[in-house]
């Protein structure tokens, strides 16, 4: 069987799937193992802290949104999608990507560059390409102006990131880029996740959920903005999510785990948000570090696994239902996140030793999945359908 005949190729979800719970089993304990100065740090000219932050949110994080991206805006304008060869190009990109984060300061930056650049840059261009041709067919065509406006910028604050002089704009960016991907993507599958599941309606107020989308999309530039005027901002996206969130029915969601993750993952979008005002209206010194984990742990880390199992079990013709080992998954990875905010705040003395538990915790969660649903993304869907 040729390469790019496999069923891993058949769909944008299953390699990036795959390397999303690689990566995730991975990269939180090498950098807690960095941490404590247990293994070298990669040979790099920029910080372990850039290298860390870039990691998850263009190693790990558009993995998952690649794969997400890649299945969903072919579903959204009806048709094939990116499979094959295509598909095996991007892997090896974002593959190459990650060789080059390591060895960087051992390459020619013209290669680095290109290293740096090649997937993200082709992943973009592809799914722009995707949703500009077809726009006419396409079931989201005014609401997804805001993926044509966004999936560009991820390419500004990746190389901001990097920078010596700009890191804290490229990693401000990066997370409201994801935010904003966040809050499309639960504004659209959390009605349909109520309705399929307890066959009851949430509000879909069109103003609102408008207001809501622009005013992340103005948070992407926060860093740019004087930092009062972007406390206040973020001060009323949090109010506006938190009205929202009051009709979107969460006493019924949360007798759930699997739909009530993804609550509680809204809900961290509003902590964030809390913070953010806070860390620019009086400036706490603990505000930074926290806004940024409360994100990659409380929104990231909760929604994702959910995510790739729904998708998983869905896509390979399976009936989705969260079993035991699934529902052992999102649990792990709500005590890391215990671990990692929570835990910090009650006892900082420990704050090392919840490093490495939280990071235990997100290693456990991902090992678990890739255990579990790496051999469904490499085998064809069991309901005989092609893809």
């Amino acid at each position: 069987m040729k390469l790019s005949a496999h069923p891993l190729w058949l769909v944008g979800f299953r390699p990036f799937f795959a390397l999303a719970c690689l990566s995730g089993l991975s990269l939180p304990i090498l950098w807690a193992l960095f941490f404590a100065g247990a293994i070298p740090a990669p040979a790099t000219s920029f910080s372990t802290v850039q290298w860390h932050a870039h990691e998850m949110f263009f190693g790990f994080g558009w993995a998952v949104l690649g794969g997400f991206m890649l299945t969903s805006t072919k579903n959204w304008v009806k048709i094939r999608g990116y499979h094959g060869n295509a598909l095996v190009f991007l892997a090896a990109a974002w593959v190459f990507e990650r060789i080059g984060m390591w060895f960087e300061g051992t390459w020619p930056p013209f290669l680095f560059l290109i290293s740096n650049n090649l997937f993200l840059g082709s992943i973009v261009a592809m799914l722009l390409w995707t949703l500009i041709r077809n726009r006419k067919d396409d079931a989201y065509r005014l609401d997804n102006i805001f993926f044509l406006v966004i999936l560009p910028v991820f390419l500004v604050a990746k190389n901001l990131m990097l920078s010596a002089e700009y890191a804290q704009v490229g990693w401000s960016m990066a997370l409201g880029l994801f935010r904003m991907a966040f809050l499309v993507m639960l504004e659209r599958t959390l009605a349909q996740f109520m309705k399929g599941v307890f066959n009851v309606g949430i509000l879909q107020n069109q103003a609102l959920n408008k207001a809501i989308k622009l005013l992340g999309l103005l948070l992407v530039f926060e860093s740019l903005m004087p930092a009062q005027l972007s406390g206040w901002v973020a001060l009323l996206l949090a109010l506006l999510l938190v009205g929202r969130f009051i009709f979107w029915k969460p006493q019924l969601a949360m007798r759930r785990i699997d739909i009530g993750i993804m609550y509680l993952g809204y809900l961290a979008i509003i902590a964030q948000l809390l913070i953010e005002f806070f860390r620019h209206v009086s400036h706490p010194e603990w505000a930074a570090s926290v806004s940024v984990h409360v994100f990659t742990f409380g929104v990231m880390g909760l929604i994702i696994p959910g995510m790739l199992v729904r998708i998983s079990k869905g896509h390979t013709g399976r009936k989705v239902v969260f079993d035991a080992l699934d529902k052992l998954a999102l649990w792990i990875m709500i005590l890391a996140f215990v671990f990692r905010i929570i835990a910090p705040q009650i006892y900082p003395a420990g704050y090392t030793h919840w490093i490495y538990l939280a990071a235990s915790c997100w290693f456990a969660c991902f090992a678990l999945l890739a255990w579990r649903y790496i051999p469904f993304l490499m085998q064809p869907r069991i309901d005989g359908k092609e893809h």
